[in-house]
């Protein structure tokens, strides 16, 4: 299932992307009749199984239905970030092998972790402002690890039974405040930095989520093209590693980290970081596209 996130009147509204056009869950819901439905993805995130059943459920009935008005066109929606509410965003710095290369850094021992905050979450095609304070922002194709069941202590083996799903991310980052000092941080945290989305896909569409192509481009070119097979820490080894230190949520995200081609990664005279008008791309498979459009103040 595709869950997304979209907004009418500056509410978040849930939403189902399927072949026949978008859902709206809450308007298929009082139509048909259903009772118990979710209408944010909070909701979806909080009940979890229960809650996708529910909505899959609806999904048929209303496929079934001669009742239009309950779809919507997906071009017409203004799409917010697909996880809403996080109650933590952890990333994963390093975790690919080439882009550990092509930095220069040695491959790391164990997984290198650090955080984002609520005010980095943006949404599909949303405009991100680069920050006045900044001239190197860059991006980072990265797949997230959506958490949907409280996670303590558990084993690489069982892992993967706690998560509900995947999204994009594109981990943008402004290097020359993230290496000012020797935490990651500032540079990491700016306003709209972590656009994710379109979709909040469950894992049982995902399948292995490190057999993945990976893909970003800028203003057309394919800057980053890899596949997730070549991280150095796989998802259920994180979700593991991470669970074992604190307790990981709900609604909890995980970035995994990024493959080689950042600008970071070239040559200092093929550096050209992000400029007012750039538009990135980034596409993971089976998880549809994430565009954003960076923006001068």
């Amino acid at each position: 299932m595709k869950l997304l996130t979209y907004k009418v009147d500056g509410q978040y509204r849930l939403g189902i992307r399927t072949d026949r056009g978008v859902l709206d869950v809450a308007a298929a819901a009082r139509q048909l009749e259903v009772a118990d439905v979710p209408s944010i993805v909070d909701e979806v995130i909080a009940q979890g199984e229960a809650a996708l059943d529910v909505l899959s459920a609806l999904v048929e009935k209303a496929s079934r239905a001669n009742a239009a008005s309950i779809w919507l066109n997906e071009e017409e929606l203004q799409l917010g970030p697909c996880v809403t509410n996080p109650g933590k965003i952890i990333c994963v710095g390093l975790n690919y092998r080439k882009h550990a290369e092509e930095t220069n850094m040695p491959v790391p021992q164990y997984p290198i972790l650090f955080n984002k905050f609520n005010n980095t979450l943006s949404g599909h095609k949303e405009d991100v402002a680069l920050p006045r304070t900044s001239e190197k922002v860059d991006y980072e194709a990265e797949l997230v690890i959506v958490i949907g069941k409280t996670a303590r202590d558990v084993s690489r083996e069982h892992a993967l039974d706690y998560v509900l799903g995947y999204c994009n991310a594109n981990d943008l980052s402004a290097r020359d405040l993230q290496l000012r000092t020797n935490q990651w941080l500032l540079g990491k945290t700016c306003d709209g930095f972590s656009p994710i989305g379109p979709y909040l896909v469950t894992a049982d569409e995902v399948g292995n989520p490190n057999e993945l192509s990976i893909k970003a481009t800028v203003n057309g070119e394919v800057r980053q093209n890899s596949n997730t097979n070549d991280m150095i820490f796989h998802c259920d080894e994180i979700v593991s590693y991470i669970s074992q230190h604190f307790t990981l949520s709900p609604g909890d995200i995980i970035l995994t980290g990024t493959p080689e081609g950042v600008v970071m990664g070239y040559p200092p005279e093929r550096q050209v970081y992000m400029k007012d008008g750039d538009v990135v791309t980034i596409e993971i498979e089976k998880l549809g596209l994430l565009t954003n459009r960076l923006v001068a103040h």
